[in-house]
Formats: structure tokens, C-alpha cells, sequence
């Protein structure tokens, strides 16, 4: 998809404060600080739509980016590790779970993973879940920017190995520095949209 216009449609933390338009959408869902502002950005060619940080726990909200009126892309608070108590935590877990077991317009989810790490506890539980529920999932290995070149194939057959990802399932390396994946990761967004 090309996108032509972006904008921050909507913000929220229960579904009375969702869009209601029944266009599509794509969520994007990971740990703390692995990089969903700084991708979600490069997706839709601007600066600081946004807000990136590197205290993590940035996103509280669950936030709705309206890309050329067609689609939402979905930001969702960010699991693990966080600055902030834990009773907000738990309700940013609620409201995910809750986002996303019900949301009837979702059609499917971003799953970013730092490339440079072994998927976490976190990570592995989140994939087994989103599949339990049988969400169509497409992992986005960030940070790969930070990595050799030679060393990108062995750290996604690593995250290949730790998720055991079927051979079907979609592993992209991204890069916010160089913008690296966010044509793949596109193309793989464009099956699951039907527009």
C-alpha cells in the first residue's frame, strides 16, 4: 500500500471509545521499548506520529492511526517491562486482552521482536496466545540495524526456533535507521486487508 495520508484518529482505553466505522485493522503488539512507535512511523512515512521514547511503557492508551482512510493501524501498550506501577500494568493487560478478543475489525497482528535478543517469556506467551485465538500473525524482528549484515539469518532462525514458527509464517527484519522491511511488511499487511 501506499500511503498518502495518516493521522492519529483515535485514542482509547475501553471500546466505547474505539472506532466504530468497521474499517480494518492491523494491531501491533510487543514488548516494552522493542521499537512499535519507531516502525509504526516508518510504515506511515512520518516523523513523529508516533511518540517514540526509550523510557519504556511509553504507549498507556490503545491508539488508532486512520492511513488513507481505507484501514486502522493499532498501537497497543507495550507488555513487560515498564516505569510504572503495577496495578497500571495489569490494567494495560486487561485492555489489550480485551481489545483484542473482541475486536471484530481486527484482521492482523504486527508481532515485533528485537531481533539482536532470544524471544523472552513474554514474547513466546503473546505468540502461543494470539495463535490460540487464531489471529493471523506476522513477526517484525526490529532493531536489525543494530546487527552484522551475516548475523540477521542466524538471530531469525533463532526467533524461527523459540516461537517454533511454521514454515508458512511471515519473519521480517525491520530497521527504523535505515527503513529496511517496511515494504515487506506492506506487502504481507495487504493480504489480510481486502481493499
Amino acid at each position: 500500500m501506499q500511503v498518502k495520508q495518516s493521522s492519529l484518529a483515535a485514542i482509547g482505553t475501553k471500546f466505547a471509545q474505539y472506532p466504530t466505522d468497521g474499517k480494518p485493522e492491523i494491531a501491533f503488539a510487543g514488548k516494552s521499548n522493542v521499537g512499535k512507535s519507531t516502525l509504526i512511523n516508518a510504515m506511515l512515512g512520518r516523523r513523529a506520529l508516533a511518540r517514540t521514547s526509550s523510557q519504556p511503557g511509553k504507549t498507556r492508551t490503545i491508539n488508532f492511526y486512520a492511513v488513507n482512510d481505507m484501514m486502522y493501524v493499532v498501537d497497543l501498550p507495550g507488555y513487560g517491562y515498564a516505569k510504572a506501577p503495577k496495578t497500571e500494568i495489569a490494567k494495560w493487560g486487561v485492555m489489550i486482552e480485551e481489545y483484542l478478543e473482541k475486536r471484530e475489525a481486527l484482521r492482523a497482528i504486527i508481532l515485533l521482536i528485537d531481533i539482536r535478543h532470544e524471544p523472552g517469556k513474554n514474547d513466546i506467551m503473546m505468540y502461543d496466545w494470539l495463535k490460540h485465538y487464531g489471529y493471523d500473525i506476522i513477526i517484525a524482528a526490529t532493531k536489525s540495524d543494530k546487527l552484522n549484515r551475516s548475523q540477521i539469518p542466524k538471530q531469525l532462525s533463532i526467533i524461527r526456533k523459540t516461537l517454533n514458527l511454521a514454515p508458512q509464517d511471515i519473519l521480517i527484519p525491520f530497521s527504523g535507521e535505515k527503513k529496511t522491511g517496511v515494504t515487506e511488511l506492506w506487502e504481507a499487511m495487504d493480504k489480510f486487508l481486502d481493499l
